[in-house]
């Protein structure tokens, strides 16, 4: 299958690490002209020298400030952007009693926020050249909600009716819309949340005996449906949130 993103200019919101860094490899390994953009700057040089020839600007995503910098950057630098991926790091656990409006501001800055203004910068030129993709990286919280993940099963419903409304309303200017929703994936997050993979946890071994394929997901293994859905190989695919999770999600849809 030839996916036709040679020459395809692709910027990566929170592209130094994980599941952002490894679709941005995804797409410069295709050929595609990659920029990413982050807040650790050591992280970023990392990915960018990974990358030869990718531009990598350092940008906190919640500030709107930084997102317009980075857009500026990358038309002046490689052009308007033909795919963007939205992605950013999910909010903090925690039960509902003990979450405060700041909290509640916080995850909707975001990860809402943030997708609104990277599209917004990036948009009008999309709909101008007649071709664009967009995608968000969210979470498979969006099919089956995850204990404990409170604001971020919340605000990523949000995403996805924003996104899905979206895809209608610039679907005529083959512009297309979708949102993958990974599941448990090897990453410093998950690191965060469960500890290292090597040390025994009952909380990870009671998440993996609810996984159907019996394992993490490679970050990788989420790129490639990015990857896929960012190529010309995916032109009748809009509106669609999908779950790569190992079958982790039990709904239908």
């Amino acid at each position: 299958m030839k996916l036709g993103l040679e020459g395809k200019i692709v910027l990566v919101s929170a592209g130094s690490q994980g599941i952002g860094l490894a679709a941005a490899r995804g797409f410069h390994a295709e050929g595609a002209r990659v920029a990413i953009c982050g807040r650790n700057q050591s992280r970023l040089d990392a990915a960018r020298a990974l990358m030869p020839g990718s531009l990598a600007i350092s940008a906190d995503v919640t500030d709107a400030a930084d997102i317009a910098r980075v857009c500026s950057e990358v038309a002046a630098r490689l052009g308007n952007v033909d795919i963007l991926v939205n992605n950013a790091g999910g909010p903090p656990p925690g039960l509902f009693q003990d979450l405060a409006d700041q909290d509640w501001q916080d995850a909707v800055n975001l990860t809402l926020m943030s997708v609104v203004r990277m599209t917004r910068a990036v948009l009008p030129a999309m709909r101008a050249q007649r071709w664009g993709r967009i995608i968000n990286i969210s979470s498979f919280g969006v099919k089956q909600p995850v204990p404990r993940l409170t604001l971020s099963n919340s605000v990523r419903m949000a995403v996805l009716g924003w996104a899905k409304t979206l895809s209608e309303q610039i679907a005529a200017d083959n512009v297309l819309v979708n949102t993958v929703c990974p599941g448990w994936t090897e990453t410093g997050r998950i690191a965060g949340l469960l500890g290292p993979r090597d040390v025994p946890n009952p909380a990870r071994d009671a998440i993996l005996a609810d996984i159907p394929l019996g394992r993490f997901a490679a970050a990788d293994e989420i790129a490639n449906m990015i990857v896929f859905l960012g190529s010309a190989a995916a032109s009748y695919v809009t509106g669609t949130a999908i779950a790569v999770d190992g079958g982790a999600s039990r709904g239908y849809a």
